[in-house]
């Protein structure tokens, strides 16, 4: 029997989950709804993400949005100018601190951001859909755990670099 290593098992599982999440990407019905409000409203990924983003977080600065979509950023200043000519967003100043830039979603923007909702939620479901309660809570299971040891992670490396 051969003997494999758990660095050799984590690069199968890599692999594998690659292969699955390709697989998800090929079956473009999951991505219908948010690709259909690509179309319709006319605003790019980039925009529809911020858009979810701030509508479910509340204002956030421009950095947070820049971290949230994993641009720079100088990028999240231009998507955020074409989002606040469409009257979706606005800006406002810190009272604190000047340099602080806060975005939030207008009233035009709230109404856009509660019909992206229902679109996600609905592919959500259909995805959700898929599975059986049981399973679905296995899900559940595993991401929350996923989400734990992110979080112990980051706070470790966090305090190690106060350190």
């Amino acid at each position: 029997m051969q003997n494999i290593s758990p660095k050799d098992d984590l690069i199968r599982d890599v692999r594998r989950f690659k292969e699955l999440m390709i697989g998800f990407g090929r079956r473009r019905s999951l991505r219908d709804p948010v690709a259909a409000a690509v179309e319709e409203l006319e605003l790019s990924p980039p925009q529809i993400h911020t858009l979810l983003w701030v509508g479910h977080e509340g204002q956030l600065t421009m950095g947070e949005v820049a971290q949230r979509l994993g641009v720079s950023e100088k990028t999240v200043t231009g998507i955020i100018d074409r989002l606040e000519r469409r009257h979706l967003v606005s800006r406002e100043r810190g009272d604190a601190d000047r340099r602080v830039v806060r975005c939030k979603l207008t009233k035009t923007g709230e109404k856009v951001y509660h019909h992206l909702d229902e679109l996600t939620s609905r592919a959500m479901g259909q995805f959700l859909g898929l599975l059986d309660r049981e399973d679905r809570q296995l899900l559940f299971r595993l991401l929350e755990k996923v989400q734990r040891k992110i979080e112990s992670a980051t706070a470790a490396a966090r305090k190690a670099a106060q350190q």
